[in-house]
């Protein structure tokens, strides 16, 4: 028998475009996207800061200098966020890429928005990769206004890679990515009554709609002059 999940809360969720702030820092102009998600929002990403699955209540993108040596990330960018005017947990992206040149995808309910830097790329299996790379960086940061169980949110960071694949591709870019990718998937946190989605794949309802927003999104970042 096929559960019937309850219709998607897409007005309380749907998530707005960042707020956009900028910062002087060793003598250069950087700018950060800030994102108050508010409260009832369970996210998975794998930022340096606030990573993993939880809840969350924010979510900053910010630009960094090319050449960043800083060696706590992560406190960094919480005092970014916190300079912002981010309040409880959140998740904290870098990148050297200038944030500010954005690109935002919608699909039925789903958003996806990007920030790439593509100087630095290449396909995810090569022969004795490693060590540190510069950070120059694709951010997703993607929203669906439902519930999503813990495989859903794992199965929504897949297809969001997957569709940024495939757009890199359909753009003429050798490569999977950047060595130092990340994403973020902002989902409703289940309430009495709810009953979370199970599956986030491409041909899922919501990966579907997912993954075209991220396809969109990252076309037009990695395409914009």
């Amino acid at each position: 028998m096929t559960a019937v999940l309850p219709p998607p809360r897409t007005a309380a969720v749907t998530l707005p475009h960042p707020r956009h702030l900028t910062r002087e820092e060793d003598g250069d102009r950087l700018h950060a996207l800030f994102w108050a998600a508010g409260p009832g929002r369970r996210m998975i990403s794998s930022a340096v800061l606030g990573g993993g699955i939880g809840e969350r209540a924010w979510v900053l993108n910010a630009q960094v200098s090319h050449g960043y040596r800083r060696t706590d990330p992560d406190r960094h960018l919480a005092g970014l966020a916190a300079a912002g005017g981010a309040r409880g947990p959140g998740v904290g992206l870098m990148t050297a890429a200038d944030v500010s040149a954005y690109a935002h995808g919608h699909d039925e309910g789903a958003d996806a928005f990007v920030t790439a830097g593509v100087e630095v790329r290449g396909w995810a299996a090569v022969p004795g990769a490693g060590g540190p790379q510069p950070p120059g960086t694709i951010n997703i940061v993607a929203a669906v206004p439902v519930p999503l169980t813990d495989s859903a949110l794992v199965n929504a960071v897949a297809t969001a890679t997957e569709a940024k694949v495939q757009a890199l591709v359909e753009t003429g870019h050798d490569c999977s990515g950047t060595p130092t990718d990340a994403v973020c998937v902002i989902a409703v946190t289940p309430v009495a009554g709810d009953e979370a989605h199970a599956f986030a794949g491409p041909r899922s309802l919501w990966g579907a709609r997912l993954a075209r927003a991220v396809h969109h999104a990252v076309r037009r970042a990695v395409t914009v002059p």
